[in-house]
């Protein structure tokens, strides 16, 4: 009997402290989050561990070393204070007093059955809810059972809009990697007493640059805008990234079928879309995306790979730096720019991607801090190529586009917490046309999508695209109408409209033909 009882005690031992192993690595996993990444949405979250395929793997190992590690220890800790505890009966007694009378005793180690019983189920409680709370899901929990009209409301129709266009100018399109105002200068805007990004600070002084002051500025980040693929589709597309809602699930082998990007309105009118990035374009599905939305021609690290400009053998940060992808970037224009048709070359750097970024041999170290020298040498690299494309025959005829894709989720980087004193770099290059109008406008990510036409010489009826405005327009952009708050809450809401015309409208056309 007795030797059944040990046998019993043990398991339930065991079990315990699987549980409680458990609750560890869900705790160390959203400390982990919150330590690394700064302002980081349930959305992407999900979205990222859904869809890992062709990603950076630090962060992960570093993850995993953090988690489990961490987790172990403590474990181990609380198993052998546990049993030191039960080898000396030690016991520890927590007295509740009212008017020194004890209306409640606990004897933290010991107790009777039912007091350890509902202390350990306040352990779980306590490590569930805390964890949940601490990477969003509550957030997104609320979001998904609250319903928006927004869409049906604000959403035009791309498709459907005429567009025209009194010349082709080509369209050379450059996705920076975090790169935000905050790195200016305070003089210009930023946040730093010297700026870590000098040369794209002019160039957006020199050049147009829109700006939610009357300095230099950027757009404001709204929710599900807020990570590299997101960014792309709001910025090319208008629409927000919209995953997992009423119980589906984005599909990147059908990326958005309801969507009508740029790459489809130059299409139509003639030209050829290039999509160039240094990583895997099946990462976070956008090589689907391009591929499917402009049928864009896609050179990613597997192409560069084909393509034999580099070794099979060769990676380096997230497939091959941008030391790289700036030269062959410049072969690939050389190339296309002979061709007839106008083109559209659209490109993403990775460099100033976090945790500090990546930095060559040939980076200067001016800072002392990792990240910033990451975006000082960046800094050069983006204005280097912008002096060559100077340079070509065909750059009279074209349209440079610079934006970063989102703010940094580097934890700690910046000396402000608040998202909302932070904005996405965005800077125009010889542009078709011109405007006095570009300080004190609230926009986002979905305004770049009409603009950067606008910018090519475009016509756009209505100067509306998707849910974005023509900032070269007098039209009051979303943000400019209804607010941050009221922005981002319908963002984040579960949308009927989106689910079935944007995300799923395949689906829909199909339950049409069937019926």
């Amino acid at each position: 009997m007795e030797r059944k009882r040990k046998k019993r005690s043990n398991v339930l031992f065991l079990i315990k402290h699987l549980i409680y192993y458990i609750l560890l690595i869900f705790i160390t996993f959203a400390l982990f989050i919150k330590k690394e990444f700064y302002n980081v949405s349930f959305e992407q979250l999900l979205f990222t561990l859904k869809n890992p395929e062709g990603g950076n793997f630090d962060i992960v190992y570093r993850g995993i070393v953090f988690v489990f590690g961490i987790s172990t220890i403590l474990l181990v800790i609380n198993i052998l204070v546990e049993l030191f505890i039960k080898k000396n009966d030690i016991s520890a007694i927590l007295r509740f007093k009212f008017k020194d009378k004890t209306f409640i005793k606990i004897n933290i180690f010991n107790g009777s059955l039912l007091r350890r019983i509902i202390t350990f189920c306040l352990i779980v409680i306590i490590g569930v809810v805390v964890p949940i709370s601490m990477i969003g899901y509550k957030d997104y929990a609320v979001a998904k059972k609250t319903k928006t009209s927004f869409f049906e409301e604000y959403y035009v129709d791309p498709s459907k809009v005429n567009i025209t266009f009194e010349e082709k100018r080509n369209l050379i399109f450059i996705f920076v990697e975090s790169l935000e105002t905050s790195n200016f200068s305070i003089e210009n805007g930023g946040l730093f007493e010297e700026s870590y990004i000098p040369k794209l600070e002019k160039i957006a002084k020199d050049n147009i640059s829109f700006s939610g002051s009357d300095n230099l500025g950027g757009m404001v980040q709204v929710a599900n805008t807020g990570w590299t693929v997101a960014a792309l589709v709001a910025q090319t597309a208008g629409i927000p990234f919209k995953v997992d809602v009423d119980g589906n699930e984005y599909n990147p082998e059908k990326s958005f079928p309801g969507a009508y990007n740029i790459g489809q309105v130059l299409e139509k009118n003639g030209y050829k879309n290039y999509f160039m990035m240094g990583s895997d374009g099946d990462y976070g599905g956008r090589k689907k995306f391009f591929e499917q939305h402009g049928n864009y021609q896609i050179y990613d690290y597997y192409y560069a790979i084909e393509d034999k400009y580099i070794d099979k053998d060769y990676f380096e940060w997230w497939g091959y730096e941008d030391k790289k992808l700036f030269s062959y970037a410049k072969k690939k224009l050389t190339e296309i720019s002979k061709n007839e048709e106008p083109f559209n070359f659209t490109m993403l750097t990775a460099d100033t991607h976090f945790t500090d970024g990546y930095m060559d041999d040939s980076c200067e170290e001016k800072f002392d801090v990792k990240y910033g020298n990451s975006f000082y040498c960046s800094d050069d690299k983006v204005s280097k190529f912008i002096d060559w494309i100077k340079k070509q025959d065909f750059y009279k005829n074209t349209t440079i586009v610079i934006v970063g894709d989102h703010l940094t989720m580097q934890n700690e980087f910046y000396p402000v917490v608040d998202k909302n004193q932070r904005f996405v770099y965005n800077a125009i290059i010889n542009s078709s046309v011109d405007t006095d109008n570009t300080k004190n406008r609230a926009f986002t990510h979905f305004d770049i999508y009409p603009t950067t036409l606008a910018a090519m010489g475009a016509k756009i009826e209505g100067d509306k695209l998707g849910l974005g405005v023509n900032l070269f327009s007098k039209r009051r952009t979303l943000l400019e109408k209804v607010g941050f708050d009221k922005l981002e809450e319908n963002m984040r809401a579960s949308s009927t409209f989106y689910n079935e015309n944007i995300l799923w409208s395949d689906i829909k056309e199909e339950k049409k033909d069937k019926e």
